[in-house]
């Protein structure tokens, strides 16, 4: 049996390479998906191992410096420190570093470089080793910044910034100097490895202390580096001994183990994000494994039967199934990897278009990457080659010679209650996620889509007959006899034409689900704007990170500027939980907003109060009155709840304090929007040519109307649904895929067939264009299937999110239209080379196969 089924393999290569389609295809994204989250991490490691001294010292709950730390406050160490941890025992020296955000490069056409989310880091020189005498850079061309008014930048920033060595480079800022200009004296490359889309400037440690510390002769942190022989624990003991109250040292090991996990934290979202599409395109595949094993063990009938009726066992026949479905899985998961380090590259591609660049760094093969994508393609091949080996062990020898070989009776009905049973159990599921009957809703949801998207695709025989017979008339009508076999071809064997059809369901009901969420989202964005803000005008960042308050000054100035009222934004903790904070003045912003205050008054904040969401205050037991700890870069603050209040486009936080509170805290003074209100009878042209010249010079601030500020709120939408449409592509490729495989081993079992109705009468010409309907039918199926169930999806979403701002329900018609006249295109081309191969076969010789 072992020989005979090697030798069925080896003589029948095209079936083997369509077989293996499916499973190449779904090993692909698994097996990319770990290679740009693990090429992520080295990059990420390899940032953070250069950002760090052997001993770090700041003030006490600082960030220490390092780009990927996020927000510090504003506490500096003075410079008159710096000389005495030089000299502690086991130093070799001590360096004063500053380290701040929101500084980008102006390129040559007049746009920021590399805006679309990894932050613009300005760093001051110093020619101080990083920990473990690793060089924090490498300069690259030209040399050092050793003066005001010279800066070095990454080389990937400057080349694609278009400025070469002697330019003179704008660079905008978050600091008290919004626009600095700069000559361009060296490019460099930092920490050796990729700045994943990141930007780093270079400035003289003078000029740096003038934009970003208003001229003090301080530092943001200072690197103590150990001498020879000295360890880092050591260094640490002898740096605490002589540090004055306010200040902290921690190990360079330390800190980079703590960006470390930070990393993983991010990371493990990415690598569960990919490996989501990684699922659904294997579920995808799982479809059309079995589909395809199905028809090869229907054209086997008879060789399995010549096996069963010379000896072979039913095991035996089950077993030699079961050994090409391993043997495909094996070869399908092989090439998978292979095609995996391409598509990694392709998910690279897709992530660098939102700003997550990974430049031309080397992807990373692991052989955790390689053991879990052939496991995963082998188990999944032989799972779903299961229940056709089983049926092909349960055909008897004498009815398979007579061509009688039909699966069970009760075939149909174990799909029918297996599938309404996943079905009842996904939409009870679905239902528990929504109502948060459990602490992980969104596991419990997610498996309630999987159980109704796989109790459909079970009851899509049944389910898709309504269409396939509406489809069917229209083909009766417009293709005559030619339409009639089509559609008789398609409802003679609904299991094959169900199973198909449901792999490209999966596909169309999430791209279908993703629509309806992102239109859904955009006009409740819209919504919330034109109810929330009443203001005329809003000053915004580009970059989705502050801006210089200088800029919000210059606003007020204009002629016809009646007031402005600036919002800033940091993270802060309270009792020990990590928050979005809003801060604002309470008295201007029920100027330029609505906001829907449920108890206290936002009027009370003052400098030691704080307001609270509606929802966050219940779900932590709090009402106005209550007593809560506020912590912003290691400054703690007692407050008190003053208030509470629903969300909206301006309170988007659960917390919210006075910008005098923010100040007190240390929380940068950067701006995060500000709202215009114009004067009485103003001129409104004539204002908005002279905010347009406020911020002249600064394309990192846009000054726009209700209508252009709603647009650029949903330019983010659009670059996620873009990063989910490119993965689900796949997903899709794979259904199409499968049409075309279905097609083509349907054209080798129905040979005869087709040698009869070419014998009648039928031309080449109607023979494609009865495989192109048939294809069609199939294409059409899955989309109707898929929009139904996406719209069943979405609108259970988004009934779920109404609370936390998605309270609209869009449905974008014409794009779900446009979905199933591309999916019947796609039929069209699915039966491209099917077609040509059937309409090639000698009519003799077909009427002769057996």
């Amino acid at each position: 049996m072992l020989r005979a089924t090697w030798r069925g393999i080896l003589a029948h290569k095209l079936r083997l390479l369509l077989s293996t389609v499916a499973v190449v295809l779904g090993v692909a994204f698994v097996a990319g998906s770990y290679v740009f989250t693990d090429t992520l991490d080295r990059a990420f490691t390899g940032l953070t191992s250069g950002a760090v001294g052997d001993v770090i010292v700041r003030p006490v709950g600082g960030t220490g410096g390092a780009p990927l730390a996020g927000q510090g406050g504003t506490a500096t160490v003075p410079d008159r420190l710096v000389a005495t941890l030089a000299d502690v025992p086991g130093a070799a020296r001590a360096d004063g570093r500053i380290t701040s955000f929101g500084t980008f490069v102006v390129g040559r056409d007049g746009k920021l470089v590399g805006t679309a989310g990894p932050p613009g880091i300005v760093v001051s020189y110093s020619d101080g080793p990083a920990a473990n005498g690793v060089p924090t850079s490498t300069l690259d061309s030209g040399r050092w910044p050793t003066a005001s008014g010279e800066v070095v930048v990454d080389a990937n920033t400057a080349a694609r910034s278009g400025w070469r060595l002697g330019d003179t480079v704008p660079l905008v800022t978050s600091g008290a100097q919004p626009r600095v200009e700069v000559r361009l004296v060296g490019t460099a490359e930092f920490a050796g490895t990729s700045l994943v889309g990141a930007s780093i400037v270079m400035l003289s440690p003078a000029q740096a202390q003038q934009i970003y510390l208003g001229g003090a002769d301080a530092w943001s942190t200072v690197w103590v580096t150990a001498a020879d022989g000295t360890s880092q624990d050591t260094l640490k003991a002898a740096v605490e001994a002589v540090l004055p109250e306010g200040y902290e040292a921690t190990t360079g090991d330390a800190a980079a183990a703590r960006a470390a996990s930070r990393i993983d934290d991010a990371l493990s979202f990415v690598t569960t994000f990919l490996l989501v599409f990684a699922g659904v395109a294997l579920t995808v595949g799982a479809f059309l494994i079995v589909n395809t094993f199905s028809i090869l063990v229907a054209q086997r009938s008879r060789e399995l039967a010549l096996l069963r009726a010379i000896g072979a066992s039913r095991r035996q026949v089950s077993r030699s199934v079961l050994l090409e479905a391993g043997v495909v899985g094996l070869a399908g998961s092989a090439l998978g990897i292979g095609l995996g380090l391409v598509l990694a590259v392709g998910i690279r591609w897709v992530f660098g278009r939102v700003g997550l660049d990974l430049g031309s760094d080397p992807l990373v093969l692991r052989p955790r990457t390689v053991v879990v994508a052939l496991v995963v393609g082998l188990l999944v091949t032989l799972v779903s080659a299961y229940l056709p080996a089983r049926r092909a062990g349960r055909v008897a020898p004498v009815a398979a010679m007579r061509d009688d070989a039909v699966l069970a009776e009760g075939g149909m009905r174990w799909r029918v209650v297996v599938g309404c049973a996943l079905l009842v159990a996904g939409v009870v599921a679905m239902g528990g996620g929504l109502a948060g009957w459990t602490s992980e809703p969104t596991y419990v949801l997610g498996g309630g889509i999987f159980g109704v998207l796989v109790g459909t695709a079970l009851l899509s025989p049944v389910l898709g007959r309504p269409v396939l017979t509406a489809v069917g008339w229209v083909y009766r009508r417009a293709f005559g006899a030619v339409g009639r076999m089509a559609e008789q071809n398609a409802l003679r064997n609904p299991r094959r034409t169900g199973a198909t059809a449901s792999a490209l369901m999966i596909g169309v009901s999430l791209v279908t689900l993703m629509s309806v969420l992102g239109d859904s989202t955009k006009a409740s964005l819209d919504k919330a704007l034109a109810e929330d803000v009443v203001a005329d005008y809003v000053v915004s960042s580009v970059v989705g990170q502050g801006f210089s308050a200088a800029v919000t000054d210059a606003v007020a100035k204009v002629d016809g500027v009646q007031e402005v009222v600036r919002v800033r934004a940091a993270r802060i903790s309270v009792d020990g939980d990590r928050e979005f904070a809003t801060g604002i003045d309470p008295a201007g912003v029920v100027r330029v907003a609505r906001p829907v205050v449920s108890s206290g008054a936002l009027e009370d904040l003052g400098t030691d109060g704080v307001a609270l969401s509606t929802t966050y205050a219940a779900g932590h037991g709090l009402t106005v009155g209550s007593e809560v700890t506020v912590d912003f870069a290691g400054e703690e603050v007692p407050t008190r709840v003053v208030a509470t209040y629903e969300p909206d486009a301006v309170l988007q936080g659960d917390v919210t304090m006075s910008l005098q509170a923010f100040d007190a805290l240390g929380v940068p003074p950067t701006d995060r929007t500000a709202y215009v209100v114009a004067a009485p009878g103003t001129d409104r042209a004539s204002l908005q040519r002279g905010l347009d010249a406020a911020v002249t010079g600064l394309p990192s601030v846009t000054v726009a109307d209700e209508a252009k500020y709603a647009a650029e709120q949903r330019e983010p939408i659009d670059r996620l649904l873009f990063i989910v449409y490119a993965l689900l592509g796949l997903a899709v490729v794979i259904a199409v895929l499968g049409i075309v495989n279905t097609l083509a081993l349907s054209v080798v079992e129905r040979v005869r067939e087709i040698g009869l109705l070419r014998a009648v009468g039928l031309s080449r010409r109607q023979l494609r264009t009865l495989l192109r309907l048939e294809s069609v039918l199939i294409a059409v199926l899955g989309a109707v299937l898929g929009i139904v169930l996406g719209l069943a999806f979405a609108l259970a979403l988004q009934r779920s999110l109404a609370d936390d701002g998605i309270d609209v329900l869009a449905i974008p018609w014409p794009q779900l239209a446009g979905f199933v006249g591309l999916s019947a295109v796609v039929g069209v081309l699915a039966a491209l080379w099917p077609g040509r191969r059937a309409a090639r076969l000698d009519v003799l010789r077909a009427i002769a196969t057996e």
